[in-house]
């Protein structure tokens, strides 16, 4: 059985003229790249825009990519700076998430087409669904981190902070992200009542 490539072997193939193994490394990272836009954008059209934009990015720049940090990173550096960019030109409406009634359009937003939500929803459904609530930068770290497998290091990389930063953001997005899962859980008791 023939072994997959690593990432830095199939950015030197690419590099080397055989461009089509670009789509394997697309495949590799194309769903923690929109899942990370989509907690910027918040929704699936944009996040699909941004991710998009990430890998023409990204492959036009593939030869500015220095081999001393994972692929990954980098590539995640640049999903961040893609939505960040994105969002500022598309200049959404912003409201506070402490707001009852924004939390709320929020949690049942997802709800809309299920018939039984209590029934249907799973611990990882709850979990989504809490981070998308938290702003941009906090549902970023939580991303990485847990479902990027991150370093502490690797996150400073991708969002330019030193790793204490992303430590103490990490610590502050966790104890939010602890509040918005109360939030949805408290809800879902509510509407078995």
């Amino acid at each position: 059985m023939q072994q997959l490539e690593t990432d830095l072997e199939l950015i030197n193939s690419v590099l080397g003229g055989y461009t089509a193994n670009y789509a394997v490394l697309v495949k590799r990272h194309q769903r923690f790249v929109f899942t990370l836009a989509l907690r910027f954008a918040k929704s699936r059209e944009d996040a699909e825009e941004i991710a998009q934009d990430c890998f023409i990015k990204a492959y036009k720049a593939l030869g500015t990519f220095k081999q001393t940090a994972k692929f990954s990173t980098w590539l995640y550096t640049i999903t961040y700076t893609t939505a960040m960019t994105y969002l500022r030109k598309k200049r959404l409406e912003t409201s506070s998430i402490d707001d009852e009634e924004h939390v709320l359009q929020v949690a049942n937003s997802d709800n809309s087409f299920d018939a039984n939500p209590v029934e249907k929803k799973s611990t990882y459904q709850y979990l989504n669904q809490a981070i998308s609530m938290l702003v941009p930068d906090d549902a970023a770290i939580i991303t990485l981190f847990y479902k990027g497998e991150q370093s502490l290091e690797e996150i400073g990389e991708a969002l330019v902070m030193e790793p204490n930063t992303v430590k103490v953001k990490l610590h502050r997005a966790r104890h939010r992200l602890k509040e918005k899962l109360q939030l949805l859980l408290k809800e879902e008791v509510k509407e078995l009542i």
